[in-house]
């Protein structure tokens, strides 16, 4: 059945679990999570009512209150009293939500979430780097060099060379001092970091590409050259991006 033959009212049984759920009302908010990013519960429309929620579900009243409960918090949402419980305006829903993230990002064919996302990274390391030039030692000086050079190295192991890649961006964040921006980066990266459409391609000439715009950055950031090391970030981010989602970005979006 598709989002569009379903009705407001309506609720279609969840997926059969192999074994129950430790959480149900996780479970339950998860499952009605998928269904509002996809539309089968539109904005502006009400959720099915608590005992067709139960029966569907199998779960008691108290399960279904704690998952609308949970879904308030996501901001998907809005409970009014005489009214129900409204479905909100994706406008109003955390984004940073580990759920509302990836049930997004699954359901954008377009890529403009992953956009948004590589946009607001962009943003906050490259104040990073801007930072980190100010105040790197010898010691974080040193680390970072070693990064590069040991990704130099392994430009033919496109999974090991990540883990290299992102410890030279946590590197920079950390010695910025900057614990929100750092925060809110490494959640949305934790969201993204394996998945097939965020990677993109992963051959051997696009490790040694994002490797020289390492080095570019390792070398203002040595230099202690705020300005340039927050433009060799914001390049390299940007160009990055650009090339993993197949060249198709829409240069307003991702360009200055």
């Amino acid at each position: 059945m598709t989002a569009s033959q379903e009705t407001a009212g309506s609720v279609p049984a969840p997926p059969a679990w192999v074994r129950r759920p430790a959480s149900l009302a996780g479970a339950v908010t998860a499952e009605l999570v998928e269904r509002i990013v996809r539309g089968v519960h539109p904005p502006g429309t009400p959720l099915p009512p608590e005992p067709a929620l139960c029966e569907a579900f199998s779960v008691s009243r108290t399960v279904v209150r704690e998952a609308v409960k949970l879904l308030q918090e996501k901001g998907l949402v809005r409970v009014r009293q005489g009214s129900g419980t409204m479905v909100t305006p994706p406008a109003m829903w955390d984004m940073l939500d580990e759920l509302v993230l990836a049930a997004t990002i699954a359901e954008d064919e377009s890529l403009a979430i992953l956009d948004d996302l590589v946009v607001t990274r962009r943003v906050l390391e490259s104040d990073m780097a801007n930072v980190a030039a100010r105040l790197a030692g010898p010691d974080t000086l040193e680390q970072l060099r070693a990064l590069v050079d040991r990704m130099d190295e392994l430009v033919d192991d496109p999974a090991t060379y990540a883990e290299s890649d992102r410890a030279f961006h946590d590197t920079i964040m950390r010695v910025s001092g900057n614990r929100i921006a750092r925060g809110v980066v490494r959640a949305l990266e934790s969201q993204v970091v394996n998945t097939a459409r965020y990677l993109g391609r992963t051959e051997r000439a696009l490790c040694v590409a994002s490797n020289a715009g390492h080095r570019r950055i390792y070398e203002r950031i040595a230099a202690h050259d705020p300005d340039g090391a927050a433009e060799a970030m914001f390049n390299h981010i940007t160009e990055a991006w650009i090339v993993r989602r197949s060249g198709t970005a829409d240069p307003v979006r991702l360009r200055r």
